[in-house]
């Protein structure tokens, strides 16, 4: 494939990827003694939030970065190897972060956490593998037979739901042939504990997620080729309605459901991303909009390093016992925020304490220049 013409870097793709991980460590980490929001809280089966749109937004804006990663010439040889090592190593620290603390207290004292029993699907390393997929196709595929390759996964994937399910039961949790494929290949133990068996980021899921990075990679490359931009952004955020619409008009025979990643699902997300994006370059990159750029931006440069840190240093605040509530996160959340603000408004308060200190994380590398990448 030739490279792009216009090499230039937009801000606003750091900005979008900041406010996906912004919003992903308010959905992960809600504050607890409450319930939190509706809208933060993905839906149990089919239907959507504002907590399903947060990751395939985060697909698509790696696909974004794909685009402008792969300007520059490179050998099959020294792509295949830099591919294989960055999947490997970010899937290696998905599944580290499901095992920490790798040890647990039991009767007999501290042992390992067994590895019988520790997740192996998960969010980092369902990005791994659409991450090395994306990569191969876009390798390999002109730009021009990307859209078919989305269309062959998407309807692909709902005929092996529909052909290789039970009976009737090709979109229940535990009948589908996604779930069927994760105990045979891995067993109750590798899966999500808290699901009866049924895991949202098992692997056939990961077919259709990988559209969602082709998606962000082709709209990569429409925003660094368009010579009029204000037109290419009016034609991004057309296109999205149009997916909005088509993932409403296949929702009566394949449902939107996050956690079965349907094709509607991805449609609708890629949809919601093209509108959101469109409207970020409009306000960054055409009208100069210079307000807030590095709160987000901060998050969107390093978002590797502050997921994990997220996620690692929650459980990390919660090994630590305090009174009868718990870890010091929950005992905070409870004693604390819950006295200020009791209910839903005390959870989000919480959560937005944690992820504004999870920020400053991010500020402190930032302005040391350390970027994190596998």
């Amino acid at each position: 494939m030739n490279p792009p013409a216009k090499p230039q870097r937009f801000a606003s793709l750091d900005i979008f990827r900041g406010i996906t991980i912004f919003l992903m460590i308010l959905v992960n980490t809600a504050g607890p003694g409450a319930p939190a929001y509706t809208e933060l809280v993905h839906a149990k089966w089919f239907g959507f939030t504002l907590a399903d749109a947060i990751f395939p937004s985060f697909l698509f804006a790696m696909g974004n970065a794909m685009s402008f990663a792969m300007r520059k010439p490179i050998d099959t040889g020294p792509y295949l190897t830099r591919l294989a090592r960055r999947g490997a190593i970010i899937f290696l620290l998905g599944y580290l972060m499901y095992w920490y603390p790798f040890v647990a207290h039991t009767a007999e004292g501290w042992a390992f956490k067994p590895f019988s029993l520790t997740r192996v699907p998960g969010v980092l390393q369902r990005i791994a593998l659409c991450y090395v997929a994306a990569g191969l196709l876009v390798r390999w595929l002109d730009w021009r037979w990307l859209p078919g390759a989305c269309a062959a996964l998407l309807l692909g994937y709902w005929l092996i739901l529909l052909n290789a399910s039970l009976p009737g039961m090709a979109f229940d949790k535990f009948g589908n042939a996604g779930t069927r494929l994760d105990l045979f290949l891995l067993g109750p133990g590798h899966l999500y504990k808290k699901d009866g068996g049924f895991d949202p980021e098992g692997l056939l899921g990961t077919l259709p997620a990988i559209v969602n990075v082709l998606a962000g990679y082709l709209t990569g490359l429409a925003i660094q080729r368009g010579s009029d931009l204000t037109r290419l952004l009016r034609r991004m955020s057309a296109l999205g309605v149009a997916l909005i619409g088509l993932a409403l008009l296949w929702s009566p025979w394949f449902p939107i459901a996050k956690k079965l990643w349907t094709g509607p699902y991805v449609l609708l997300t890629v949809g919601i991303d093209l509108i959101a994006l469109a409207a970020i370059v409009m306000l960054v990159d055409v009208w100069k909009l210079a307000t807030g750029q590095r709160f987000f931006t901060i998050l969107g440069r390093n978002p590797l390093a502050i997921y994990l840190f997220s996620e690692l240093f929650v459980t990390t605040l919660n090994m630590v016992p305090v009174g009868d509530d718990g870890g010091i996160y929950d005992w905070l959340g409870i004693a604390v925020f819950q006295s200020i603000a009791p209910g839903p408004l005390g959870s989000l308060l919480c959560v937005f304490a944690y992820t504004m200190a999870c920020w400053a994380v991010g500020w402190a590398m930032d302005r040391k220049g350390l970027i994190l990448k596998a």
